[in-house]
């Protein structure tokens, strides 16, 4: 599966078979998660058979289901530590999907308090990416249409548009979408968002999205 396919198949996934995530897979998994780490400046952890955050009521009333392992989204307590860690955390998202992996972005759905990952002083525990075999492989999200997130004349270059429809396709919370992007000058890409529940994470996401879309072409992020 290339990225581009494993953004098509990637859905939130809330049910999963019980069954541990596979030793290859892991193991690549840890390896995409060291590097993200290192290129990010984060400490997302992969936690397998941790299923302590999820389990009790939420588990009972059918929100998340054996869910037994997941990426813990860690990094130091900054103000761009929820965009940083929606960025770097799709990449790991969308590489586990090419391994056949399930996932879903969990915000406030889980019990961060129980988990084993490791949160140093100044650091902070933003969310967690639940892991592994889905039951199904989900459902594709309803999703805005190009002119309601883009601020682009009508002649924008192929590799805008491309970008643009490329993030349409990422997850975001609630299914918001509230992520715009602006084509400034020629070459220039400016992205925002406005206020809303993981609104800064969803914007991590989308601008990676908007990245694989819009390819190697000349053209660079601006403030």
């Amino acid at each position: 599966m290339t990225i581009m396919e494993a953004v098509q198949a990637r859905h939130s996934v809330r049910s999963y078979l019980d069954k541990p995530i596979d030793a290859q897979a892991a193991a690549e998994l840890r390896a995409i998660v060291d590097a993200c780490n290192a290129a990010g400046g984060l400490r997302m952890q992969l936690m397998l058979d941790d299923s302590a955050p999820f389990g009790g009521l939420l588990s009972k009333v059918g929100w998340l289901s054996n869910v037994r392992s997941y990426l813990a989204l860690v990094g130091a307590d900054e103000a761009d530590l929820d965009e940083k860690c929606g960025y770097w955390g799709e990449r790991v998202v969308l590489e586990a999907q090419r391994r056949g992996v399930n996932s879903c972005w969990v915000g406030g759905s889980w019990k961060p308090g129980r988990s084993a990952a490791e949160v140093r002083p100044g650091e902070r525990l933003a969310l967690a990416v639940a892991l592994g075999y889905g039951r199904n492989p989900g459902k594709p999200h309803k999703s805005k249409a190009y002119a309601d997130v883009a601020d682009a004349p009508g002649n924008a270059p192929e590799w805008f548009r491309r970008g643009v429809e490329c993030a349409l396709l990422a997850p975001t919370a609630i299914n918001q979408q509230k992520f715009r992007f602006a084509l400034v000058g020629a070459d220039g890409v400016r992205a925002a968002t406005d206020n809303g529940p993981f609104a800064k994470v969803d914007l991590g996401i989308a601008k990676y999205h908007f990245e694989l879309g819009a390819g190697e072409a000349h053209w660079q992020w601006v403030k």
